[in-house]
């Protein structure tokens, strides 16, 4: 029982001496700088208070009645339900062309998946000229459809609809190589035998094809939402969150407020809400979820 014990405990020490450089790296440079945000948003600390001072949790009960806060959460929150299930429904799609396609194939993979080649600094140029107002090629065919000049990202009411359109783009194709290797690893028996009994192809995707992607679905799903509110470079080229806050994002309005405002406390309280909310809506995703998905 002792050599087995020594056994054991050798194992485990040789598989721990494996992930200790990976831990090592997560503890210094995430959990250590979480714990250190998580104890900041309960200071109060700007340039009118230079020295901490603590507040508990008044900077939470501050941005309760912030409305530029408040605005910018429920942008994001339409950003996430305008990016999340359309980035999937198209990848999902992409994937099932490029897997059936039988000419152009090897084509159709690498046009899908360049648009996240491409760093979103460069996405957010190309875009950004595409919607320039007078030039660009978005911008004069939403004039010619409306009958007047359009801004796209000078209107409050279009600009966070512009910037969803640019996320699907750029985002769909990275999804689209998980749902690529789910369905590659499909057994083809399934969609033969199916074939024999006379199933359609629409049957043999909704009842073979969807049903056994589903783990990869919620993947992807998670995946989607926390990009959703990460995903904020292109906001500093095209918009600068305005006009009045129409398309700023969360991450950016923390940006903004501590590197910009310089109120340490008030960004950390805000980067505390956002991983606490990011937290929340994966754990309801995967715990909704589960029940439905058969991963055998």
């Amino acid at each position: 029982m002792s050599a087995g014990w020594i056994e054991r405990a050798r194992r485990n020490a040789f598989g721990w001496g494996l992930v200790l450089p990976s831990l090592l790296f997560l503890g210094l440079f995430t959990y250590y700088p979480m714990l250190r945000t998580a104890r900041l948003s309960l200071f109060e600390q700007d340039l009118a208070t230079p020295k901490p001072l603590f507040v508990g949790l008044g900077n939470f009960a501050a941005l309760l009645k912030d409305p530029v806060f408040l605005k910018v959460l429920g942008n994001n929150a339409w950003y996430a339900v305008g990016t999340v299930p359309a980035s999937i429904a198209l990848a999902f799609a992409m994937a099932l062309f490029a897997d059936k396609a039988v000419r152009g194939r090897t084509f159709a993979r690498v046009a899908f998946f360049y648009p996240n080649m491409i760093p979103m600094i460069a996405v957010a140029n190309i875009w950004l000229f595409l919607y320039t107002p007078h030039f660009g090629l978005l911008a004069r065919l939403a004039s010619w459809l409306s009958g007047q000049n359009v801004s796209l990202l000078g209107d409050p009411h279009t600009v966070l609809g512009a910037m969803i359109a640019m996320a699907i783009w750029k985002e769909a194709g990275y999804f689209m190589i998980f749902y690529l290797a789910a369905m590659q690893q499909i057994p083809k028996d399934l969609f033969e035998a199916a074939s024999a009994d006379g199933a359609r192809k629409w049957t043999a995707l909704r009842r073979i094809t969807i049903p056994l992607t589903m783990p990869t679905t919620l993947f992807v799903a998670v995946i989607a939402m926390t990009n959703a509110f990460k995903l904020v470079d292109h906001l500093w080229i095209m918009t600068k969150g305005g006009p009045n806050h129409a398309s700023s994002l969360l991450l950016y309005h923390i940006y903004e407020t501590s590197f910009q405002f310089y109120d340490q406390g008030m960004a950390a309280a805000m980067t505390v809400a956002m991983i606490a909310l990011l937290l929340l809506l994966s754990a309801l995703q995967v715990f909704g979820w589960d029940r439905s998905i058969h991963y055998d």
